[in-house]
């Protein structure tokens, strides 16, 4: 009897004990979602459900740090941007870094002087009379076509017959313009602008390409020679109207980059508008970038339609570093910006989709001209692989450029590489190399197919930007002291890998015989332990482990 009052007394304690905990709990709430779950931000709450979304961190971590409830927090304590309003130089300085192209430091500078009555019939427009267009563009009607335009730089290459002159790239909705224009230069401590016939509206495309149609925005660059007695003077901005006395609806400010010690760097890559909104490409893109830093690509820019937060993230870190550069794009006049309805616009329209990257390309290109020897424009699935005893592309174009003088004394206008597909489906027929991590792609990726693409077929090139005048995807469209001499460096020094799933549409009858003759190739494993701890670096960094 007594034995069972003792078991008795036991269970009554573990019972009581038990309402106490329980009790304890229910008063510091143990929920182990967060009462605040509701109030993510929808756009973290519309993300696909990814289990490797860095995001998802930044969610539960938003969720935690956003509670109110004073069992955490004390009100007093909330954290909020606390910072000063800016004054206007601040906010000149910040309108400027968000469009380059707006000469607004020279009119809060200027604005009161330019605002005097001048001797000519054209006045200074102010920068709150411009019309812009999809925030990066600015627009001249004219009675026989509309111009969207993007930038204007100043070219004095000792190459150009023109002289100084401003050229200015945008699109146009005529196919060879018949319209006479003017070009307004604005010269600082000048009230009054200099006015001055547009030289030329050179066509940045081949008709036989299509898309050849009245009404629909083709890529120009356009050509103002500077006068004479400016020479030497950079041109502050320039305006384009119809009639001379036009007040212009237009100002772009002329860029004119060169290195503070004038000494150019090597090597330059350019990346058209990524349109990558619902693949998360981010961990394949951290290969790609380290892999192109340590060939010695000095600056990667990238220009940015729409892309995976992820992918955001990946290239703020980056820019961070002074390792790239991202450039926000939009596509001008009526064509749609709205994320997804963009994207399926571009996967549609096709001959759209590449005049509009004509622009980019262009835009690196001008804003590029003197600060670097080569440009390439690469893809983020393709890279230039030098081989035999090249490791890095300096070395390569050590060896590449005395070989082409000997044919072309005077030098090409560009150095070009054959394509060779590394499909996705050659390597998963061999498997997995066991000392590679399986997300680098380019290190698993070692199959390709045995034969390259025709000569001059899905070529890229690094190009020599005193002397390309255009650009286009693969090749120069137009050259200054000529027509354009590219190169053909030979596959036994280097080639162009270009690792896809599948092989561009145009190549469906050649795609089957690439992957029924495929060989080993290991060339990019001689960069393989640093390409691997570069990467797991990176990736460790920004937390996707």
């Amino acid at each position: 009897m007594a034995h069972s009052k003792v078991i008795l007394k036991i269970l009554f304690s573990l019972c009581v004990w038990s309402f106490v905990i329980i009790g304890l709990f229910k008063m510091h709430g143990t929920n182990l979602v967060p009462q605040d779950y509701h109030q993510v931000p929808q756009e973290y709450q519309q993300l696909p459900i990814n289990g490797r979304s860095l995001l998802q961190k930044d969610m539960l971590r938003y969720a935690e740090t956003t509670s109110t409830t004073t069992d955490h927090f004390d009100p007093s304590e909330i954290l909020v941007d606390n910072r000063t309003a800016m004054d206007d130089d601040q906010l000149v300085r910040d309108v400027e870094s968000r469009i380059p192209s707006l000469p607004i430091a020279y009119w809060s500078k200027n604005k009161n002087f330019l605002q005097q009555k001048s001797a000519t019939c054209a006045k200074y427009p102010s920068i709150f009379e411009l019309e812009f267009n999809n925030i990066y563009w600015q627009t001249l009607r004219t009675t026989n076509g509309t111009f969207q335009l993007f930038g204007a730089y100043y070219d004095i290459r000792r190459t150009s017959l023109l002289g100084p002159t401003v050229r200015i790239l945008g699109m146009i909705d005529r196919i060879e313009p018949k319209v006479k224009t003017y070009c307004q230069f604005w010269f600082d401590g000048q009230k009054e602008p200099f006015i001055v016939k547009t030289f030329e509206y050179k066509y940045i495309w081949y008709n036989k390409w299509g898309n050849y149609k009245q009404g629909i925005y083709q890529p120009y660059l356009i050509a103002c020679q500077i006068p004479k007695p400016f020479h030497g003077v950079v041109p502050s901005s320039v305006s384009m109207v119809e009639k001379e006395c036009d007040t212009a609806t237009n100002n772009l400010r002329v860029i004119y980059n060169r290195p503070p010690d004038d000494q150019k760097k090597g090597f330059a890559v350019c990346v058209k508008g990524l349109d990558f909104l619902y693949d998360d490409l981010s961990v394949r893109l951290i290969e790609w970038i380290e892999m192109l830093n340590i060939l010695g690509a000095d600056k990667i820019y990238f220009y940015n339609l729409q892309v995976h937060p992820n992918i955001t993230k990946v290239l703020s870190h980056y820019e961070q570093e002074g390792k790239v550069q991202v450039i926000p794009l939009t596509l001008p006049g009526g064509q749609p910006n709205v994320p997804g309805f963009q994207h399926l616009y571009l996967t549609k329209k096709t001959n759209h989709k590449r005049q509009n990257e004509v622009i980019p390309y262009n835009d690196c290109l001008y804003k590029n001209l003197y600060l670097y020897n080569y440009i390439a424009l690469l893809d983020i699935d393709e890279v230039i692989m030098p081989k035999g005893n090249s490791v890095l592309w300096s070395e390569l174009m050590d060896k590449v450029r005395p070989e082409s003088l000997k044919i072309k004394p005077d030098g090409y206008h560009s150095y070009n590489f054959r394509n060779v597909y590394f499909l996705d489906d050659q390597q998963h027929e061999h498997g997995w190399h066991k000392d590679i991590p399986k997300y680098m792609h380019m290190l698993q990726h070692v199959h390709r197919a045995k034969n390259y693409t025709k000569p001059n077929q899905y070529v890229k090139c690094f190009h020599d930007p005193e002397r390309v005048l255009t650009l286009h995807n693969h090749f120069p469209l137009s050259c200054l002291g000529g027509v354009c001499k590219s190169y053909p460096v030979d596959t036994q020094d280097a080639q162009l890998q270009h690792y896809r799933a599948d092989c561009v549409k145009t190549l469906k009858k050649s795609c089957e015989e690439y992957r029924e003759n495929s060989v080993e190739d290991k060339t990019i494993w001689k960069y393989k332990d640093e390409l691997i701890r570069r990467t797991i670096k990176t990736l460790d960094t920004l937390g996707f482990f």
